[in-house]
């Protein structure tokens, strides 16, 4: 698993409008709240991007920005995103390549492991939060960019 201190596996990859979302560019804007979660419309899953919907007007507003990723397919999270107005992208890595590349998939590749890093301007983890059935772990961190 990527830990503080490593530089962030880069990306390029659609949301779930199609759009193409790529780290260096939102690099170029500050910093990256990129998160991992397991599934779209389970509870725990669904607190936490409601948990980060509602504080992302204030991440925008320092430039930063807020990336979610899980192996559903964009019209799986087309479908959450509308449901709940989550108005940052939504990563489907459907072939787990991200997933496994930030080291964050389940024992034996099987699942997604929640995990919250915090991407500085310059692309290197700064933060990192592990809580697989939590929320505030991750909470604190985005609030500690506030």
């Amino acid at each position: 698993m990527i830990k503080v201190g490593d530089a962030a596996p880069s990306f390029d990859m659609k949301d779930q409008r199609g759009e193409r979302v790529h780290l260096a560019d939102l690099l170029l804007a500050g910093e990256v709240v990129l998160y991992f979660y397991p599934s779209d419309f389970t509870p725990v899953c669904t607190a936490e991007a409601c948990a980060f919907r509602d504080n992302y007007d204030g991440i925008a507003e320092l430039g930063a920005q807020i990336v979610g990723v899980s192996p559903q397919s964009s019209s799986s999270h087309e479908r959450f995103t509308a449901r709940y107005d989550i108005p940052f992208p939504l990563l489907a890595d459907t072939d787990k390549r991200l997933i496994r590349a930030y080291g964050v998939d389940g024992p034996f590749g099987i699942g997604v492991r929640r995990v919250t890093f915090l991407i500085g301007r310059d692309g290197v983890v700064r933060k990192r939060t592990i809580a697989d059935f939590s929320v505030s772990g991750h909470l604190e961190l985005l609030k500690s960019v506030l």
